[in-house]
């Protein structure tokens, strides 16, 4: 499973001048709700909204996901 690294994220979106998710969601059109959500850690953005920070920030996505361990249930 992947994970969205906000601090990357956050990282990237500074450098064009986004430090809010105000800002992020003026930027890419992902919905306001969402963006907080992602930068709550509550919420991981599909694919579609992946694809628009990319874009939106010139970034491959895989700067900012990172592979985590899923705990196998007992």
């Amino acid at each position: 499973m992947y994970r969205l690294n906000v601090a990357k994220l956050l990282e990237k979106t500074a450098a064009h001048g986004d430090t809010t998710g105000w800002k992020i969601y003026r930027r890419t059109g992902i919905s306001e709700s969402s963006v907080y959500r992602y930068l709550k850690g509550e919420a991981q953005p599909d694919l579609n909204s992946a694809m628009r920070l990319s874009e939106a920030y010139d970034l491959d996505i895989r700067e900012v996901m990172e592979r985590v361990q899923i705990e196998a249930a007992a």
